[in-house]
């Protein structure tokens, strides 16, 4: 097994532990599986794609802190997660920001992984527009969450109130797509280079 390989399988090993260890005893069973559910969709579709679309280093492990992420936030509600309380406190903020956290990074890597196909399909002329639109798509993913998050509310009434995580914030959705640009900008200007370093070598694989 190659070093690539290795990692690859590192990193899938360490997503399905914390999948099958946020499922034993989750705070709400229906939030685990609409917060995992982009795991559970995601990592089978990489899985069988990894000889034919291998990813780049940089995003793959990106992926799986996303994953990651998201599984925590399902094991314990975004509202109820420890690292968020941490923050709260050391923020002085007057809700668990876990939740931003997971907004972040639904812009951070949805924009780089829109940036590895455009580029390696030739999509896309120019590094100016090839950002703007990994950007645009980051926010049109954002966007789709929360419409997503919208159908839970109108459908399961009180019941989607730990999947929504609002804590009471009227402004939550405008907050969660802004830090979705906020994580969708950052991407794009700190990790362009290193990202068309890596695109180069995967290209001489």
């Amino acid at each position: 097994m190659n070093r690539r390989a290795a990692l690859d399988a590192t990193l899938a090993g360490i997503v399905v532990a914390a999948l099958v260890v946020s499922g034993i005893a989750p705070y709400d069973r229906l939030t685990w599986l609409m917060e995992v559910a982009p795991v559970l969709i995601v990592l089978p579709l990489l899985i069988a794609t990894r000889r034919n679309y291998p990813l780049t280093t940089l995003l793959s492990v990106l992926i799986a802190a996303h994953a990651l992420v998201l599984i925590a936030g399902g094991a314990w509600t975004y509202a109820r997660v420890p690292l968020g309380f941490w923050l709260q406190d050391l923020l002085g903020t007057l809700r668990n920001p876990y939740d931003k956290i997971g907004h972040l990074m639904q812009g951070f890597v949805p924009a780089l992984a829109a940036r590895e196909i455009l580029c390696r399909g030739n999509y896309v002329r120019g590094r100016r527009m090839t950002g703007f639109l990994c950007i645009c798509i980051a926010l049109a993913i954002s966007a789709s969450y929360e419409l997503i998050e919208w159908a839970a509310a109108v459908s399961l009434g009180q019941g989607a109130d730990e999947f929504l995580g609002t804590q009471g914030d009227v402004w939550d959705t405008q907050s969660d797509m802004f830090m979705a640009l906020l994580g969708s900008t950052a991407a794009i200007v700190l990790l362009s280079r290193r990202h068309d370093r890596q695109l180069v070598a995967l290209k001489a694989i």
